[in-house]
């Protein structure tokens, strides 16, 4: 069996202003942005390097997905960002305005930051150990 992960759905307010943080603040390249009819487009972002997992972003529409804008996670980190340079990294992120929650600290996985993307979902920043 041969099996993967391809995206992972984030609830978006607006499709340019998610591409924009996404791009410009994150570095992630747009992978895909077609136009689906009906105002809904499939909207794919990834961080650079190897192929992996992509976000898809998707437009929030009903109350509930509105609702639900940044706050699938309940609060909780659920999105993992890995790095092969977390100084580097977290330095360029910062620079670019990104918002941390924490000082970046050693675990015994790897270095670490948590940080919020313009939505307020958590992810870690991760240079993971090994």
């Amino acid at each position: 069996m041969n099996q993967r992960l391809a995206h992972v759905t984030v609830l978006v307010r607006d499709y340019d202003e998610a591409i924009a943080f996404y791009t410009e603040v994150l570095g992630f390249t747009l992978a895909a942005d077609q136009a689906l009819g009906e105002g809904k487009r499939w909207v794919v972002v990834a961080p650079p390097g190897p192929a992996g997992c992509g976000l898809l972003l998707a437009e929030a529409h009903t109350d509930d997905e509105k609702r639900a804008v940044g706050r699938q996670g309940a609060g909780r980190v659920w999105l993992f960002l890995h790095t092969d340079d977390f100084w580097r990294d977290h330095a360029a992120l910062q620079a670019r305005g990104l918002r941390f929650l924490e000082t970046p600290r050693t675990e015994p996985y790897g270095h670490v930051a948590v940080f919020e993307d313009l939505y307020g979902n958590r992810w870690d920043l991760l240079e993971p150990r090994g």
